[in-house]
This record gives C-alpha cells, structure tokens and sequence, in this order.
C-alpha cells in the first residue's frame, strides 16, 4: 500500500512553469508529509514510489545512477524507485540508498530476454541482504507473445503487471475488469502471500471517475487482493475519495491474511459478480452494475454464487455503497441489493455455524514462494 506519482502526474519535469506538480525531491516530500499528518499511513499507505523521469540519462564515472534527489524522501515512509539496467551495480545502489521498492520496468526489452533480467535482478536484489519489495512487468511485456510463466515470475517477484496502464477513465477501469476476468484461470493461482496480481494504480481522487466508479475500482481492487498503490495529488484530494481510500473495512479485505484472490463468479443481466473468500471463513462479495444509464438497479442476493454458506444462516454487512448490517440471513433471504450504474455493492458473509463449504472454486493452492523479502501489498 501506498503512494505513486506517475499516473496523475506523469513525466512533468518542468519545474520552472509548474513547481508545484513537477517531478521534484519537493513533490514526494510533500506526497509523505500529508501521508504521514493526515492518516493514510496509520491506514496503511507507506510506500512513497518514485516513478518514471527521476533520473538523468547518464550514468556516473564509476557507473551508478545519476540524477539521485539530494535527498531520498523517507518522512517516516518507504520509498521505492523505477530502474532499469546493471543489476548488481543498481541494486547495491540502491540498498545503499535505503530504497524499500523497486519497480523494473521492461520498456523496449526484447521480449525473450525478459525472464533472464527479472531473474538477475532478483538475485542481484537478494545479494544485497536488504528487504526490498520487487515489482515486475515481466507478465505484461510477455502476453502479445505468449502465455508468461507464473510459477517462475512468483519465485522472482513480489507483485506483477500483466495488463495495459491504467488510465484515469472509467474505460480503462472496465477493461482492467474484463482482462482480469478472462485470464482469472491463468492469472490467480499464483497469488498469495508473497506475490500478487497488480492491476495498477488506483486512480481514485483525480478527475475521470464519478464516485459511485471510484467505489468500483476499490472494491475489485480489495477483491483482487490487489497493491493499493494510488496515483493522485493527496494535497488536494476532496473528503469522499479520501474517506473511500482510508475506508478500514476495504482495507481490511484487501489485506485479508488468508491472502486469497478472489473470481468473477457470475453474469447476470447487466451485473458481475466477484468473491474472494477471507479468513476466519467469511466470504467478501462484490456486486457490479455494468449498465452505464438509468436509475439504480436490483440483483436478488440469491443470485450470488457464494450465499449458498447461508446455510443454515449467516451474518451479513454491507460496506459499499452505504455501511448497513443486514444481520442473520438464511439462504431463502429475499435481499435486493440496489445498485447504481456504474457502482458496485461491497459485502462480507459471515456463516453462523458451518464451514466454508461448496466454494471450492475460490480455493487454488499458491505456488511455492522462493522470494522472501517483504509480503505485504
């Protein structure tokens, strides 16, 4: 969890005509002095990432990135960096710098020599002995050729990129949402504790979302068990993105310890359906109303695939849109969960007294995990 400048920001690095948003030491000081006062790192949020455009072109005499901020921005965050190229060298450097995440990219990488330099980076990232998160695009660069290699791409990193950049556009969101779905057979075995799917950034707080599409993107976010890494100006970020982004509940199924990602499970009408089940045998449940006109619409929760564990009952509380507890239901609960377009309703079952049974979709085993330096999202 934390803090990434590239989507709302991008590569301003003009910081004679626009100081206040250019890609600057001042930037990311601000970005984790805020995150610091204003709660997000008691959320969770404690990575500050320095993305694309922070550094120059040139190496130095003895071969170490050049460019370096004269001051790596800690405030009492973590802070991760973008690199690409001498894998020792970098990493060393970095450890050095106390840098706890780096993001290697795979621009303009051949593609079949992808595995080869995620690989050595890992291992150049290990040597080190310092615990740095590892986050990969080796997936994303892979897929136009050929179906990646999980297993490997788990044993080397931390979090992986398998899909386009995320934009700040409802579009990009929704096809975030369908490739995830259409490759959730492939792509979700390999996530658990110490390496996850990363969908990108979340967008929420800036100017191309309505509320309701912000509530969306952190519920399959949480249902994902995705990084919540944000892109946005925390600076000036309106009360109900902030409230949504800093929501505990979200938060804590995101973060869920069972470390589960969870599936599409169903299609009705113009509504999907994800679960992910949580530890303690709950199961978390979100509703999304793809329909983009009208009023708000009604799905039965009947419908969902994983109320069968209201068998004989189970305790129920809506998160999303509103918090509401809906207490005790049974499987012949007659429900409606009213949607808004767009929008999605956000849910935890709890069974009263009977074991997660009948779910056995939701349960892949993970991958062994070779890489052991920090776990969280």
């Amino acid at each position: 969890m934390g803090w990434l400048h590239w989507e709302r920001f991008m590569c301003n690095t003009d910081c004679d005509r626009d100081p206040d948003n250019c890609i600057s030491e001042r930037l990311y000081m601000q970005m984790a002095d805020v995150m610091v006062k204003e709660g997000w790192k008691e959320a969770g949020y404690e990575y500050v990432c320095i993305d694309d455009c922070w550094p120059s072109h040139q190496r130095d005499a003895e071969g170490q990135p050049s460019g370096r901020p004269q001051k790596i921005p800690r405030r009492h965050q973590k802070t991760g960096l973008t690199i690409l190229g001498y894998y020792e060298t970098d990493a060393q450097t970095f450890a050095d710098w106390d840098v706890d995440l780096l993001k290697f990219d795979g621009c303009f990488m051949d593609w079949k020599s992808l595995g080869d330099g995620y690989m050595s980076m890992s291992k150049a990232l290990n040597k080190t002995g310092r615990s740095i998160l590892y986050s990969c695009e080796w997936p994303l660069y892979e897929w136009p050729f050929q179906q990646p290699n999980y297993t490997a791409i788990r044993e080397t990193c931390n979090h992986w990129r398998n899909f386009d950049d995320v934009y700040d556009s409802w579009s990009s969101i929704k096809s975030i949402f369908d490739w995830t779905a259409s490759h959730q057979d492939i792509i979700v075995p390999s996530a658990g504790p110490g390496g996850w799917n990363d969908p990108d950034m979340l967008v929420i707080g800036n100017f191309g979302l309505s509320h309701d599409q912000q509530e969306s993107q952190m519920a399959l976010w949480a249902i994902m068990a995705a990084p919540l890494l944000m892109s946005n100006d925390l600076r000036d970020i309106c009360p109900r993105s902030k409230k949504l982004l800093q929501n505990r509940l979200i938060i804590a199924i995101s973060q869920d310890p069972l470390g589960k990602q969870g599936y599409r499970t169903a299609k009705v009408d113009s509504f999907e359906v994800w679960e992910r089940p949580l530890s303690k045998n709950q199961l978390a449940v979100a509703v999304l109303n793809r329909q983009e006109i009208g009023g708000p619409r009604g799905l039965a929760i009947r419908a969902v695939p994983g109320w069968k564990i209201c068998d004989p009952q189970c305790n129920v509380t809506q998160i999303l849109p509103q918090y509401k507890e809906m207490g005790v239901q049974t499987q012949q609960s007659k429900i409606v969960l009213s949607v808004n377009p767009s929008g999605t309703a956000l849910l935890t079952v709890t069974p009263v007294s009977k074991d997660f049974k009948g779910l056995s979709k939701l349960h892949w085993k993970n991958t062994s995990v070779k890489r052991k330096h920090n776990t969280s999202l």
